[in-house]
């Protein structure tokens, strides 16, 4: 009989999995996931795969279908655009805030710069997964760095929804994958150069992108 502390690690291991599957598409909208399934995947019981289940349906991203499993929950239009409306507001306002404090500092450069820089050979080498890891690094580096601690836990909690938005948006429209590094490289330069009213302004535009595309 395992372990509480093993059947914890086990669900949270589960939970993990599936959430990541999720968010990166493997387990797309609409898709029915079992129990089973899951714990096959994983070596362990259906215990621990089913506390999963129950703490993705919280977080809305799994329908629960009784004994048939649960079905991954689609991403509603109209939640694709509350999530974009916020991320921009809480981004726009933090390069505000960055800007009225002095201008980004040369550890904030540094990484946005590295962010550019990794993401150019991201895709040349069309890793799509690092691509959209990286495009979270540059977003929430910008946030974090305004000192705001509340916009950044509001941006944490943001986190997955976007991060499954990205996959979608760039599984679908690979097209797009250069634009967003100019993107990237443009707000960087609005940054540094002071220019929240522009920062905001092209942030506008890249959000626009994604809703338009989605």
């Amino acid at each position: 009989m395992p372990s509480i502390s093993g059947s914890r690690s086990a669900a949270e291991t589960a939970y993990q999995y599936v959430k990541q599957a999720i968010i990166t598409g493997r387990l797309p909208g609409g898709r029915l996931v079992t129990e089973s399934e899951i714990s096959e995947d994983l070596g362990i019981s259906r215990t621990p795969a089913h506390e999963a289940f129950l703490r993705l349906s919280g977080e809305r991203l799994l329908d629960l279908a009784g004994r048939r499993g649960a079905v991954v929950t689609p991403v509603a239009p109209r939640e694709a655009q509350d999530v974009l409306e916020m991320r921009q507001v809480l981004e726009g306002e933090a390069a505000r805030r960055v800007v009225a404090e002095g201008g980004p500092s040369a550890d904030l450069v540094r990484t946005l710069t590295h962010c550019v820089d990794q993401q150019r050979v991201q895709l040349a080498v069309a890793d799509l997964e690092a691509f959209v890891a990286t495009d979270e690094t540059f977003h929430s580096a910008v946030v974090n760095a305004s000192g705001n601690a509340i916009a950044a836990h509001f941006f944490t909690l943001l986190r997955d929804r976007q991060q499954r938005l990205r996959h979608q948006l760039l599984t679908m429209h690979p097209q797009h994958l250069p634009a967003v590094i100019d993107d990237h490289r443009e707000l960087l330069g609005r940054l540094s150069a002071g220019d929240a009213a522009g920062y905001a302004t092209v942030l506008a535009d890249h959000v626009a992108r994604h809703q338009g595309a989605l």
